[in-house]
């Protein structure tokens, strides 16, 4: 499946800042006002950005590749 370089560009984001930053900032508030589930929220938000990060990886690599000239030799 071929993604768009937009699509790829929300993704990558929402990995990099938007997930890092929620997880950060709910652990936090929990901490601060006693709110519930503090580690296991900020655990499962690790997690899916770290599936986020490996897809995008993967991606870019995949792109990366596509993207270069064929090797030409004359044996």
């Amino acid at each position: 499946m071929k993604m768009d370089n937009k699509i790829f560009d929300i993704i990558r984001f929402i990995g990099e800042v938007v997930l890092p930053a929620l997880g950060a900032l709910y652990f936090g508030v929990a901490q601060i006002w006693g709110l519930p589930y503090g580690e296991m929220v900020v655990g499962t938000i690790a997690c899916v950005t770290t599936a986020v990060g490996a897809i995008v990886g993967v991606s870019r690599k995949k792109y990366t590749d596509s993207q270069k000239p064929p090797i030409i030799t004359n044996i």
